[in-house]
């Protein structure tokens, strides 16, 4: 199945960060925080949204950082992914 998503809207998928303490120790997936480095799967295509022209300034492939807690989690052939609105995205990182 493929997510196709509409306006300013922006398909991510978490990118796994393993973490590693001072002291050399490896927390495991469940010891870390929600994870705020995402990778851009499928990106809308902007235009008039809410009465404002939106560009989208994103592109497939891209690593950024959203807000912790936004947009809607789904899961699809097995892998989470998560969908939010371009104003969600803080930076991109390079």
């Amino acid at each position: 199945m493929t997510i196709k998503p509409l306006a300013d809207r922006v398909v991510v998928k978490a990118v796994e960060m393993e973490e590693t303490t001072k002291s050399g120790l490896i927390l495991p997936g469940s010891a870390k925080e929600k994870p705020e480095v995402a990778e851009v799967v499928a990106v809308g295509p902007g235009g008039l949204v809410d009465g404002n022209e939106v560009v989208m300034n994103v592109k497939v492939g891209d690593r950024v950082i959203t807000s912790k807690y936004s947009g809607t989690q789904i899961k699809c052939d097995g892998v989470e992914y998560n969908i939010v609105r371009l104003a969600d995205i803080l930076a991109i990182v390079e």
